[in-house]
C-alpha cells in the first residue's frame, strides 16, 4: 500500500477490496428495475446471514449505522414503551441518548468498560421493573472491543416476554447470530463494517409482526421503518433517493463474502488477525485493555505507552506515514489507542502494521529495541 492508500485499521470505514470499489464506478437510476433487483438481492442476503427470512424483514436505510439505530428505536418502541439500555461503553451511552432525544422512556444499567453485562443482571432488572418493554444491547462495544453475552441475555429477555433490540454494528457478518435461536425484535448493522462494504447504508432486520404493528410510532418521516418497508414491498423502490453506489458496493462485497466462505471464514480471518495483533503488540510491550475471554476479534484497545514522549497525534501521524491508519482511544479514565482487526486485510497485513508501530515507537525513543 502506498501512503496515498493506507490500510485502515479502524472499526469502519475500513479497507475494502478493489472489486468492491470498482462496483462504485457504475451510475444507477434509482427507479431502474435492475437497481431494484440489486436492493432486493441485498436484503435477501442480509437476512440469510442470520437465517431470518421466515421471521424478519430487512429494511435498508440511507445514512450511517446511528441513523438505523435511531430509526429502529423510533419505529419499534411505542410512545408508551420503556427501554432498558445496557451500557459498558460509548455506543451504549449513545443509544440511551437516542432514547432521550426521541422522548422514549428509558432506564440504564452501566458496568465498567471491561465488564460485560450478564444475563443475571438483566434477570434482576426485569424482575424489578415490569414496565420495561424493550432491552437494548450493544453486542460488540467498539469503544473497547468487549463482547457482551448476547445469547444468554436474549433468553432472559424472551422468558420475560420483553423485546430485544441488538446493536450488532461491529459484529454482524463476523460473529454468529441465528434468528432461529436468538429471539430479537430488531438487529441493526451497517454496510461499512464486517461485510467490508463502504459506509452510507444502515439496515434493520425487524421482526415481521412487530414491524406490522409499528405504524404511527415513528417520530420522523425519513426514519420511519414501517413506511420504508411498506413502500419497498409495494413498489420495489426506496422512498427517497437511495445511496446507489453504496448499495452496489455492498452487493459486490456480499458476493465476495460468500465466495470466501461466508461467516465462518470471515470470523476465522478476523480471529487470526486479532491473535496476530495481540501477539505482536505483546512482544513490543504493549498491553491490551481487555482480557482475552471477553475480547471480540473486531477491534483491540491498547494501553498507551507510559512515556512522556508519547503523544497520540504524533504517534498516529508517524504510523500513518508508514501506511496504516489507527484509531484513538475512547475511554475516559485510561489513555489508550485502538487497532481494528476487520476489513480487507489478513495476518500478513497485521504483522506489517505491528512492525510499523514498532518502528515508530523506536523513532520516538519510546522503545529501545
Amino acid at each position: 500500500m502506498s501512503v496515498a492508500e493506507p490500510i485502515l485499521l479502524t472499526p469502519g470505514p475500513l479497507t475494502t477490496s478493489a472489486r468492491t470499489r470498482q462496483a462504485m464506478l457504475v451510475d444507477w437510476g434509482s427507479w431502474d428495475e435492475r437497481f431494484n433487483q440489486l436492493t432486493a438481492s441485498l436484503c435477501r442476503q442480509l437476512l440469510a446471514i442470520v437465517n431470518g427470512a421466515e421471521s424478519h424483514h430487512c429494511v435498508p436505510l440511507q445514512g450511517s449505522g446511528t441513523f438505523a439505530v435511531e430509526a429502529a428505536i423510533g419505529t419499534l418502541v411505542p410512545r408508551d414503551g420503556k427501554v432498558l439500555v445496557l451500557i459498558n461503553g460509548a455506543y451504549g451511552k449513545r443509544l440511551a441518548k437516542i432514547c432521550e432525544v426521541l422522548g422514549r422512556e428509558f432506564c440504564t444499567f452501566e458496568t465498567a468498560e471491561d465488564e460485560p453485562t450478564t444475563a443475571a443482571d438483566v434477570e434482576r432488572l426485569l424482575q424489578a421493573d415490569p414496565r420495561i418493554s424493550h432491552v437494548a444491547l450493544i453486542h460488540c462495544e467498539t469503544s473497547t472491543g468487549i463482547l457482551n453475552p448476547l445469547a444468554d441475555i436474549a433468553q432472559v429477555v424472551a422468558r420475560h416476554h420483553k423485546r430485544l433490540i441488538i446493536d450488532a454494528m461491529s459484529s454482524f457478518g463476523a460473529l454468529p447470530i441465528d434468528a432461529r435461536d436468538i429471539p430479537f425484535e430488531a438487529l441493526i448493522a451497517a454496510s461499512g463494517k464486517c461485510l467490508e462494504g463502504v459506509p452510507g447504508m444502515g439496515f434493520v432486520l425487524a421482526d415481521k409482526h412487530s414491524l406490522t404493528q409499528a405504524a404511527g410510532n415513528a417520530h420522523s418521516l425519513a426514519m420511519d421503518l414501517h413506511d420504508q418497508h411498506d413502500y419497498m414491498a409495494r413498489t420495489g423502490q426506496w422512498r427517497f433517493t437511495p445511496p446507489t453506489h453504496v448499495v452496489a458496493a455492498l452487493h459486490a462485497a456480499l458476493l465476495q463474502y460468500h465466495e470466501q466462505g461466508g461467516l465462518p471464514a470471515r470470523h476465522a480471518r478476523y480471529a487470526d488477525n486479532c491473535q496476530t495483533l495481540l501477539q505482536g503488540m505483546g512482544e513490543l510491550g504493549l498491553r491490551s485493555f481487555l482480557p482475552e475471554a471477553i475480547q471480540a476479534p473486531i477491534i483491540v484497545t491498547f494501553h498507551a505507552p507510559q512515556d512522556p514522549r508519547y503523544q497520540f497525534k504524533d504517534f498516529y501521524e508517524r504510523v500513518k506515514s508508514k501506511g496504516y491508519i489507527l484509531y484513538p482511544g475512547k475511554l475516559t479514565q485510561v489513555d489508550t489507542f485502538r487497532v481494528g482487526c476487520i476489513g480487507h486485510v489478513d495476518r500478513h497485513g497485521m504483522q506489517a502494521a505491528v512492525s510499523a508501530i514498532g518502528e515508530v515507537l523506536r523513532e520516538m525513543e519510546i522503545l529501545d529495541l
